[in-house]
């Protein structure tokens, strides 16, 4: 069995997804198992990884555990030596492309690392899955995107090798089923570096309506995401890392294509299979 932390986020739902499909057994764990609305194949528990106690029981015949970043490094230590103790194999990470190419505030580069380190500490082998932005990121645009046709932010020309969630899963579970994997980091990006104009653009082909993104000075973006109640972390971390992004682009790798044996995914090919998220754009009505 697999143990899944974060198994309601975008890459743990594609990761349980994937090992059922695949035959393997998945233990998902999530706050609210009432709402968790994932495959009946999976077997939902209720914890909080965060309080690494909660899932004792579910760690029994665990033979690998996919660590979310959500957790920070203590309590993943504490994780990581309980599953070790039920005989727990492997352990993969699901962490940033910020720890090995800086960018943004360095204080979320280092929440990243502290899980990586308890991670490498634990005695267990262990894959860390050092990720650029996920595509699925950009549904934060859907209101505008619905409402105007025009997405209004700061740092348009700010590039980045956005990677679709799905190929992070896939070589999520690569990871935890084949030990051939133990003891790498690998940087996972997708294929092609697009700044966030390039993308609305690719929402708008997807969609088949002309999309434009409008350039904001980043004081107003931040006031308006404060203004809407959102704590002060959130504005931080996205301005602080397109800042960078817009003077030097985001690493990009062909990891995913190495090790899937396939092309990785794209952007665009996201946003086609995502158009139910950004509805009808205004301007656009059906005959």
């Amino acid at each position: 069995m697999i143990l899944i932390t974060g198994a309601m986020g975008n890459v743990g739902r594609e990761v349980v997804n994937l090992l059922l499909a695949e035959g393997e057994k998945a233990v998902a764990v999530t706050r609210d198992p009432a709402t968790a609305a994932l495959p009946d194949g999976a077997a939902v528990v209720g914890g909080d990884p965060s309080h690494p106690t909660t899932l004792t029981s579910a760690l029994r015949r665990v033979e690998a555990v996919l660590v979310s970043p959500r957790a920070v490094g203590a309590a993943t230590a504490e994780l990581l030596a309980l599953a070790a103790e039920h005989g727990a194999q492997r352990v993969v990470a699901l962490s940033a492309v910020t720890v090995e190419h800086p960018a943004g505030y360095r204080r979320f580069a280092e929440e990243f690392k502290a899980v990586e380190d308890a991670v490498t500490a634990s005695g267990l082998p262990w894959t860390i899955l050092r990720c650029t932005d996920f595509a699925s990121n950009t549904r934060a645009w859907a209101p505008q995107i619905r409402s105007t046709g025009i997405v209004r932010g700061a740092y348009g020309d700010a590039a980045t090798s956005t990677i679709h969630e799905r190929d992070i899963a896939a070589v999520a579970v690569r990871a935890l089923v084949d030990a051939d994997h133990a003891g790498h980091s690998y940087l996972l990006t997708g294929p092609q570096s697009l700044t966030q104009r390039d993308k609305v653009r690719l929402i708008g082909q997807a969609l088949g309506t002309p999309l434009s993104f409008e350039e904001l000075p980043p004081d107003q973006v931040r006031r308006a995401m404060l203004a809407q109640g959102l704590p002060e972390d959130i504005p931080d971390r996205l301005l602080g890392s397109l800042a960078d992004y817009a003077t030097q682009p985001g690493p990009s790798s062909d990891t995913v294509a190495q090790i899937l044996d396939r092309p990785a995914l794209t952007f665009a090919d996201w946003a086609t299979e995502h158009t139910a998220d950004f509805g009808e754009p205004a301007g656009k009505h059906s005959s």
